[in-house]
């Protein structure tokens, strides 16, 4: 395999180099000095930026992108072998790293390299801890899967030798990497068009957690079933954060605000202190994303003050219960849920609000995870006062598998959940303009394009 040397700076080309991640590890090699130039399927806020800082971009994937002299070239599992520049690559012998490997030998140049796994919450966790090392003046290189407002986007690049991501299991993803301390927020099922079942998954985040050396740190939450099972014989140090007595960070009572924002204490048992702290961002889920920023922060020698004050001033990313706008006294929030477990704490944390009724307008996320998990969905979803479906955003599948939003609207129905289905979303926002009332909390949900009908909604 190529090998990536920070010393050595070479031309990198990045197949898909508009994705969130994509374009942020070419910021980052950009800034240490390397030449990178990239092709994507059209413009975006972020091929822009990377145009505006002297990245040369190819629209439209060709062979002729593929310039004599490129040293590596990266891409992502959206790209397959019949793509255009794959081949030219391969016919003129340059070297490949997919974009999980790349991401893996950055980590290797950083002493302190952060990798945060997990079903979900990983993004919002990353940028918790994000905050917290720079409330320590640790001046940390960044590079997250959404965009956070205090980083002016979705990357960061520090001096400093302390690098976080997130570590993302799909395709294995994140047994590319090498991290120093890694986090386990939670393990659940999803991916189910890559992974055989939960215990597949269970088995790669294990693997994941065996790539932490010995001097290392797993933070991992005892909320996991049977955690020991992935903690049992690892050569690193492991803390753990849960409700147990036994527990290294452990939460005390939680309250909520008007909005939902809770407040809550943590038990430090090595120090025996105890600390209170105060998000600015709703939801219990969040509290428990939190308590493993936490650890993180504070098993890095940051004192709790400071780890404090980092959370606090975290408001959350783009797409994670993000507040939109106000329209005749509806409120319109966005959030990226897309599997059962995170609409469930999204319509829980919307359920604590000041609000008439909770209406969520939800666009579930590819086939396979569909079809798996209908039934699981249903329920989730039932939690809201009235759900209004789209249809199912493909993504990178091209099979329905003879299932539609219309299979979910059944389960919701028979649950007695008021839902409707339509197939576009101008009927959507149409029936959502007649439907509405002053008081509601209106949630647009998942994973695909939904955002823009509450976007288009308050005139965006």
């Amino acid at each position: 395999m190529y090998q990536l040397d920070f010393e050595k700076p070479v031309w990198v080309h990045f197949i898909g180099i508009g994705g969130i991640s994509m374009s942020g590890l070419a910021e980052v090699l950009l800034k240490r000095g390397f030449r990178i130039t990239g092709s994507d399927s059209s413009e975006s806020v972020l091929t822009k930026r990377l145009e505006e800082a002297g990245v040369q971009i190819f629209y439209g994937q060709r062979a002729s992108n593929i310039a004599d002299g490129i040293d590596v070239v990266v891409f992502t599992a959206a790209v397959h072998e019949d793509n255009p520049e794959y081949v030219a690559v391969a016919e003129k012998g340059i070297p490949l790293l997919s974009r999980a490997q790349l991401l893996g030998q950055m980590m290797r140049n950083y002493a302190h390299a952060i990798a945060v796994s997990g079903t979900h919450g990983k993004t919002t966790t990353t940028s918790m801890i994000a905050e917290i090392l720079l409330e320590g003046g640790c001046d940390p290189t960044i590079s997250l899967g959404g965009m956070l407002d205090s980083i002016g986007g979705n990357i960061r690049v520090g001096k400093s030798e302390y690098f976080i991501s997130e570590a993302c299991e799909y395709t294995n993803s994140f047994l590319s990497f090498y991290p120093t301390i890694g986090v386990i927020l939670n393990i659940g099922e999803d991916h189910l068009d890559f992974f055989k079942g939960l215990q597949d998954i269970r088995n790669s985040f294990r693997k994941f957690a065996e790539r932490i050396p010995k001097d290392g740190l797993l933070v991992i939450s005892s909320n996991i079933e049977n955690y020991e099972e992935i903690t049992e014989g690892l050569i690193c140090q492991v803390r753990t954060v849960g409700s147990r007595a036994s527990d290294d960070y452990r939460l005390g009572g939680i309250s909520f605000d008007r909005m939902a924002k809770p407040h809550f204490r943590v038990f430090e048992k090595s120090a025996g202190l105890q600390t209170d702290m105060a998000l600015d961002v709703p939801g219990e889920h969040n509290v428990w994303n939190a308590m493993a920023a936490v650890a993180v922060g504070r098993e890095l020698g940051l004192p709790a003050e400071t780890v404090k004050e980092g959370l606090h001033r975290f408001s959350g990313t783009h797409r994670r219960f993000e507040t939109k706008g106000q329209l005749g006294g509806i409120t319109i929030i966005d959030d990226y849920a897309h599997h059962p477990d995170e609409i469930r704490a999204t319509l829980e944390a919307a359920r604590k609000c000041s609000c008439e009724r909770v209406i969520c307008v939800f666009q579930p996320h590819t086939y396979t995870r569909t079809k798996a998990m209908l039934d699981k969905f249903a329920q989730a979803l039932s939690l809201a006062d009235m759900v209004v479906l789209a249809e199912i955003y493909a993504a990178r599948e091209k099979d329905n598998l003879g299932i539609s939003s219309q299979n979910l609207q059944e389960k919701l129905l028979e649950l007695g959940c008021e839902t409707h289905f339509f197939p576009t979303f101008d009927e959507i926002e149409n029936f959502l303009l007649k439907n509405s009332m002053n008081g509601d909390l209106l949630i647009t949900m998942g994973a695909g394009d939904i955002v823009n009908v509450g976007e288009r909604l308050l005139g965006y």
